[in-house]
Formats: C-alpha cells, structure tokens, sequence
C-alpha cells in the first residue's frame, strides 16, 4: 500500500510540477527514471542520469533507455555501454576542503566512508597491525545496514587485541565541516574501497593537500603513480610503511581543481542540458 501511495504521489507531481520545469535530473536513481521516463518524454523533458557505480541491474538498463544524457564520475563508475553517457569528473566544494596546516605529532592515517566490507577497512586495520611504526589509524564512518553492523563488530573485536587497541580509533559519524578539520590533521588516507567508483573522500582528501595511497581502480590514470597500490597486502605494507618513514609535502589539490571542482562539475552539467 504504501509503494502505491508512492508512486501516486510521484506521478501526481510530476504532472502537476510540468510546466514548471524543462529538465530531470535523477541522482543515483535510476527507478524514478524508470517511473516516470515516458511521461517525460511525452512532455518533451530532458532526462539526465547521475550515477556512479558498477552494479549494472534491470532498473539501470531501463533508464538508460529512457535517459537523454547519463553522467557519471568516471569511465570504471557506469559499466554499461551508452552513447549518453558523459564522463564527468566529481564536484568537489574547494572552497570548503582546503588545505591548513593542523598536523599532530603522531602520523595519523585516516580512513573515510560507511562501514561495510566493500570498503575492505577490516583488511587495512589487519595490515596496519603489523607494522610497527610510530602511526594511528583513524577509521570515520558508521554501519548504513545491519550486515555492515556485523562486519564493524568484527572489526572491533580484532582491534580488541591489545598490540593494535591503542593504535586505531572510532571515529564514527562527523559533519562536513569536522570532515574538513579531519583532512587537515591526517597526513594520509587510505582507502581500499572495491565498489569500482570515484569514492569523494580521495578527492577531498586531495583538496586538502593529503598524501593518498589507494587501490581503487577508478583512480589509475587520474593520480600519481606513487599514490596507486595494488591490492595485494604485502605490497600495501611496504607502502604504509615508506610513507610513514617518508612523509611528503604532496600537491594533489590541483588535480581537483583541474577535473572535479563543483564549479567546473556545473559548467559540464548544465552544458549537456
């Protein structure tokens, strides 16, 4: 009952909002696309699609179909062929995450982003184990479903070791503006996220002038080489390990503000519609 009630509620205002509007822009949901694409089309609205991720489902291939213009981050974040599609780059606030001069004493590493096992933050913290360096990992981010409560209790209760126990905090949820603070006394983040798409905390991160080491396969070709791992345990040790010992004064800012700044993100947008 209540999914019609959606629906009606949808339809409802689409119809009545028509004349009100010449574009839809539907962001990462192909199913309102879906609901209401033929409509739009009747209507002679523009249909625009952001989505980035690599799951590739029916309700995607439906609003492909139905999309005039599809955007999305990078080329590894829409796995499906299309014409429409349009390699965006993401919209970073630089105004927002900027770099300040915050560092603590200790080398702090950071990891960012929801808790779940695509983001792999069990294997980080079991490699971070077995170094022995003056470092502390910072995980941010909290569970979004009751299987990625599962996956943070196993987590803690490895952490609960007391080798590893002073050496890696909960950070949990934090606004953007503690996010910005956050950047600024990390001198590293890492992330080993698989769900194949720009994760925006790499990026931010890069606002903020922070060295980053990921595995993310989005960002070959778009970082440094030196920023790039493999994601093969040993190999990250070592790297953890050398940039712990070898800490740089990085300038990744300037790949944000070339590529993935919000006001370049904009222009691209409204230039497609």
């Amino acid at each position: 009952e209540s999914r019609a009630k959606y629906l009606h509620n949808f339809l409802k205002y689409i119809y009545q909002e028509k004349d009100n509007y010449d574009a839809v822009f539907s962001h990462m949901n192909p199913i309102y696309v879906v609901l209401g694409g033929l409509f739009w089309r009747a209507w002679n609205k523009k249909i625009a699609l952001w989505y980035t991720h690599k799951s590739v489902d029916l309700k995607l291939r439906l609003a492909e179909k139905l999309s005039n213009v599809i955007f999305t981050a990078s080329e590894e974040s829409f796995r499906l062929k299309s014409d429409k599609v349009v390699v965006t780059g993401h919209g970073i606030d630089t105004e927002k995450f900027y770099p300040s001069e915050q560092k603590s004493d200790e080398f702090r590493i950071i990891n960012i982003g929801r808790i779940s096992k695509v983001k792999n933050q069990l294997k980080l913290v079991k490699i971070f184990s077995k170094i022995q360096k003056p470092a502390v990992l910072e995980l941010v981010g909290v569970p979004a479903k009751d299987k990625d409560e599962k996956y943070l209790q196993e987590i803690k209760d490895f952490v609960s070791d007391p080798g590893i126990s002073n050496k890696v905090n909960f950070v949990g949820s934090l606004s953007q503006d503690e996010l910005v603070n956050y950047y600024n006394k990390a001198n590293l983040i890492v992330n080993l996220s698989e769900t194949g798409s720009m994760d925006k905390d790499v990026l931010e991160a890069c606002a903020c002038n922070i060295d980053v080491l990921t595995s993310n396969e989005a960002y070959k070709g778009i970082l440094p080489s030196e920023n790039i791992v493999e994601f093969d345990d040993e190999q990250i040790k070592e790297r953890l390990i050398k940039k712990i010992e070898h800490p740089e004064q990085v300038d990744l800012r300037s790949v944000v503000e070339k590529n993935h700044s919000l006001p370049k993100l904009i222009e691209k947008i409204i230039e497609k519609l």
